[in-house]
């Protein structure tokens, strides 16, 4: 990757959570992942219920809470406290993953190391640290209706993340629905990588360079919105 893109200005987490956000309708019981797609949570606009999921056992629950705020025995899948809602109820983990397997979740978001052109995900383990567990991420891949990805476009060498064939171990197969990284919106579909959406400033070409599966532009192609 030139130099040029990698001082060009991306999306920072919270802007990548903003933008999952806006997929989630009212009323879907929705599923974040460790990292950025728990952020997601404190973007619900007002007026809109999202009812969030979590493995631990906990269902209904709210944003994120402030350092040093919340409930210890309160907590999402990545151990975060967050704010109670009314409804929230809890059960056990098998009763948790009865929701994921019986097809009750309507999005699933989580991050990933790798996302192939046909929608492959890599996301549990490095082969060069040989550390890793799957956990529940095989159930959530293939349980819920939709599976977003939220990721930075590349690693912190340069490389892409989204390649035309996975080099790591697979999570699941031809999962992944659609792709929100630092740089843009990613749709794909039977026909391949749809770009849908870039970051300000950033142009098809640019992200094009940044991932090895060729891209088809949409006629719509725009800025990315978060509203």
């Amino acid at each position: 990757m030139s130099n040029n893109l990698q001082d060009k200005e991306r999306l920072d987490r919270q802007i990548i959570a903003l933008r999952v956000a806006k997929e989630f309708q009212d009323g879907d019981i929705v599923n974040l992942g460790i990292g950025i797609p728990m952020l997601a949570s404190n973007f619900i606009p007002e007026g809109r219920e999202v009812i969030f999921h979590a493995e631990n056992g906990v269902l209904g629950f709210g944003e994120v809470t402030l350092p040093g705020e919340g409930d210890l025995d309160l907590v999402n899948a990545g151990g975060q406290t967050v704010k109670p809602q009314p409804g929230m109820c809890f059960f056990g983990h098998d009763e948790s993953f009865v929701i994921v397997r019986g097809g009750f979740l309507d999005i699933s978001v989580m991050g990933a190391y790798q996302v192939s052109e046909k929608g492959d995900l890599a996301n549990y383990m490095v082969p060069e640290r040989q550390v890793g567990t799957i956990g529940g991420a095989m159930d959530l891949a293939f349980g819920a209706k939709k599976l977003i990805i939220a990721m930075n476009h590349t690693t912190r060498e340069g490389e892409p993340r989204i390649v035309k064939k996975c080099s790591y171990e697979l999570t699941a197969p031809e999962c992944v629905d659609l792709i929100v990284t630092d740089v843009a919106v990613i749709e794909v579909t039977d026909k391949g990588l749809v770009l849908k959406e870039l970051a300000p400033g950033w142009t098809p070409d640019e992200v094009q360079s940044i991932t090895e599966p060729t891209l088809i532009v949409d006629p719509d192609c725009h800025d990315i919105e978060l509203m």
